[in-house]
């Protein structure tokens, strides 16, 4: 079936969803060899994967997943993921992970969907694990933590058993140096169902295709980010899947209350040090981690502090916590400042 799906494809033509799902219950098969499925998985990124494709495998990779056993009272709430797709390949350090931190501090409930490395030294997991927070919480405890202290970290191998048998075939199709659907689909995975999120794509021509797979996908509220980045090495841009403090920032937003926007942020509209990407960047786990402690201790407070600032000033105003990006950006200085970031670390980690 994969193969017969791997012809249309080469003929540009689109999946339709039921042909989406009859394909991951092909990927999932541990029977279809890693081959066949690395060549769908070539044809259909070599087409362009359609927004509509996009959301269909999403929806049935989550039907998948195992659900986290949520009470009524924590789904009431906004639950936030801060999450990009990685793929920027610069090098900076967890700034979506700490952003996810100190929402989670300044009582927004986080949950936070992720993964350990693929291209960079340090994935979410990697560095939380790091800080000594629990990446392997069993469904009730996820659920309760989630509950109580407004924080759980969902590590996708964990929660997707069905990835046991795809992973051969991404291996592949990266050693092809090919890229996969299974790059935009993490983010769009977390088990958990977010009301709202805040991804970074590092691609500005992403943005809004993919804020319209999630509003398909039922959240609620969410942003969808891609920064520029000078690179005065080679005198040129590159993109970040972060909300940037070193360049223009594309976005693409909608909220139940306010309907689909796009728009070009600007990080001149907040009080940012002169900065350059080297000063941004990160290393290995542990490096990256002690970065966060550092942020969170309140004894870095250059640059690094102000692109987290401005990615949590932006997951703020996404959960519905604050009204403006300025008013997140002084929320989030206050929860670091007042010892509340620093303070739920500890909780975490204890």
């Amino acid at each position: 079936m994969l193969e017969k799906f791997a012809q249309q494809l080469v003929l540009k033509s689109p999946l339709t969803d039921e042909q989406a799902r009859q394909a991951v219950e092909q990927l999932a098969d541990e029977d279809v060899s890693a081959a066949l499925k690395a060549d769908f998985l070539t044809a259909l990124a070599q087409k362009g994967e359609t927004p509509d494709e996009i959301a269909s495998f999403a929806r049935a990779l989550r039907d998948k997943s195992i659900p986290p056993p949520l009470d009524d009272e924590t789904r009431r709430r906004e639950i936030l993921d801060v999450v990009g797709t990685g793929g920027d390949r610069l090098g900076t350090f967890n700034i979506s992970t700490a952003a996810a931190l100190i929402c989670a501090a300044a009582g927004v409930t986080v949950a936070k969907h992720g993964n350990r490395a693929v291209t960079s030294q340090a994935g979410s997991a990697d560095v939380l694990e790091a800080l000594g927070v629990r990446i392997d919480l069993p469904p009730s405890e996820a659920a309760r933590s989630l509950r109580e202290r407004r924080f759980a970290f969902f590590f996708a191998p964990a929660w997707h058993p069905a990835f046991k048998h795809i992973g051969s075939a991404r291996k592949l199709c990266a050693e092809r140096g090919q890229r996969t659907i299974f790059n935009y689909l993490g983010p769009l995975l977390n088990p958990a169902r977010p009301s709202a999120m805040l991804v970074g794509v590092p691609q500005p021509g992403l943005c809004e295709p993919l804020a319209r797979v999630l509003q398909s996908l039922g959240v609620r509220r969410a942003m969808v980010v891609c920064g520029k980045v000078q690179r005065p090495e080679s005198k040129g841009q590159s993109a970040i899947d972060e909300l940037s403090t070193l360049g223009e920032n594309t976005i693409a937003e909608f909220y139940q209350e306010r309907g689909f926007a796009t728009s070009i942020l600007s990080p001149e509209q907040f009080p940012l040090q002169r900065a350059m990407l080297a000063d941004l960047m990160g290393g290995d786990r542990q490096a990256n981690a002690e970065i966060i402690r550092r942020l969170f201790r309140g004894e870095e407070r250059g640059p690094k502090r102000d692109a987290v600032l401005l990615n949590s000033a932006a997951a703020l105003f996404v959960a519905g916590k604050t009204k403006s990006l300025a008013e997140g950006w002084d929320l989030a200085g206050q929860t670091i400042d007042r010892g509340h970031a620093n303070a739920k670390l500890e909780e975490l980690s204890g």
